[in-house]
């Protein structure tokens, strides 16, 4: 099925019926994310596959939708008309799941760096009432990455550091997009995804903090970060300087009390 759409520690309850949906944001990708949905099945234990997608080409649009057709899950696909930011996307994914009558989601990149068929390994600590919320790791045993330029390298070894400091919880990677989150942490009134400065890379390292600081259950689980092909336009469209302050501040901002 394929519909396209324009436009103190807490303990969250358990029920063995969870309805799992998984949110991919994806920009300018066709190849790659035709490769990602050719790795998901049925074996996977989802749902529904939301894509949101930024300024989508219609060239790109008919292979993602023909791909979407043949994948093993129903896919839900969202169109913004102008680029709006991967935080906005994710958001965009989330509120679509929890309208839905979802119960934990998945993010992960359309890029190819995460491969679903791990998807099992980031979804059952949160199946299993384990945890509220799972960070995928590349540096825990079991973990892998290949192709990471040395900058990028150092600075993924290094920005746990200060995580596991600030927030008295133990990191060992946070710039890893693979994730799973109980969706009932979103109804937390002291999370608020719906603030313009979020709309970029900064959600995602908001959403973490906010788990972390509210004590609720976090864990990490090894999973791979590899470019299965060339991938146009470098590792990442991460760029030092211009992206890295939008994945920094989050830490130093809702530390300082500066941000809600």
């Amino acid at each position: 099925m394929l519909t396209v759409q324009n436009t103190t520690l807490v303990r969250l309850g358990f029920e063995k019926n969870e309805r799992v949906g998984v949110v991919i944001p994806i920009y300018g990708e066709s190849e790659a994310i035709c490769w990602v949905l050719s790795r998901f099945s049925s074996s996977l234990g989802i749902e529904e596959l939301c894509l949101v997608i930024d300024v989508p080409l219609k060239k790109n649009m008919r292979r993602i939708r023909d791909e979407a057709r043949q994948c093993g899950v129903p896919v839900h696909i969202i169109k913004n008309e102008r680029r709006m930011g991967v935080g906005y996307c994710i958001r965009q994914g989330l509120e679509h799941l929890i309208d839905s009558g979802f119960d934990v989601a998945v993010v992960m990149a359309g890029n190819g760096k995460d491969d679903p068929e791990q998807i099992p390994r980031v979804l059952e600590p949160v199946l299993e009432g384990e945890a509220d919320y799972v960070q995928g790791s590349r540096y825990l045993p079991g973990g892998s990455y290949h192709r990471m330029p040395l900058v990028r390298k150092i600075f993924n070894r290094v920005y746990p550091f200060f995580w596991s400091i600030l927030t008295d919880s133990k990191c060992t990677d946070v710039t890893n997009g693979f994730r799973c989150y109980k969706l009932s942490i979103l109804k937390d009134r002291r999370i608020d995804l719906n603030q313009d400065w979020l709309n970029g890379y900064s959600l995602e390292y908001y959403l973490h903090y906010k788990v972390l600081a509210l004590r609720y259950r976090m864990k990490e689980v090894p999973v791979s970060k590899i470019y299965p092909f060339g991938h146009k336009g470098g590792y990442s469209r991460i760029q030092p300087l211009r992206d890295w302050w939008p994945i920094i501040s989050p830490l130093v901002l809702l530390f300082l009390g500066a941000r809600k």
